[in-house]
């Protein structure tokens, strides 16, 4: 990748993930509505689901900012997004749930393009494997 290149995918990680961190925030702030909502939608176990949830998405967001296994977070943030086009933006005959459902799969594109091409130069994932690869002699010197 060429810096304009590595820029664009930190951009876009941020971008994706804050969608996600928000969403987890507010999660926070409002945990019976979230409950409420979950068990409205007949899923089993709501307060499980809430948790789980919530630590998808602020764990998840939180590693794709800073490009910590991104592509396992990404994946991890896609399944969820499908997840939840699945079973609550299923009702088609709902055209504000038709909408929902499909931005959710355009945020699924998004979070595939990080899982298929890496986090970029500006992540902790580069700046691992960089280190990984040189040698232990190389890294003395470079302190």
């Amino acid at each position: 990748m060429t810096k304009q290149t590595d820029t664009i995918a930190l951009a876009g990680r941020i971008l994706l993930a804050l969608l996600f961190l928000m969403s987890g925030i507010g999660k926070v702030a409002a945990p019976a509505a979230t409950i409420g909502y979950i068990q409205a939608m007949g899923l089993p176990a709501p307060t499980g689901a809430y948790l789980a949830a919530l630590a998808v998405e602020v764990i998840g967001s939180l590693l794709l900012i800073v490009g910590f296994r991104a592509r396992s977070a990404a994946i991890g943030l896609a399944v969820f997004t499908l997840l939840a086009a699945v079973l609550f933006h299923a009702n088609f005959a709902d055209q504000n749930q038709m909408i929902h459902f499909m931005k959710n799969i355009a945020i699924l594109g998004g979070l595939l393009q990080v899982a298929a091409f890496g986090a970029g130069r500006f992540s902790l994932d580069y700046r691992f494997s960089r280190a990984a690869k040189q040698p232990v002699a190389a890294l003395a010197v470079a302190d």
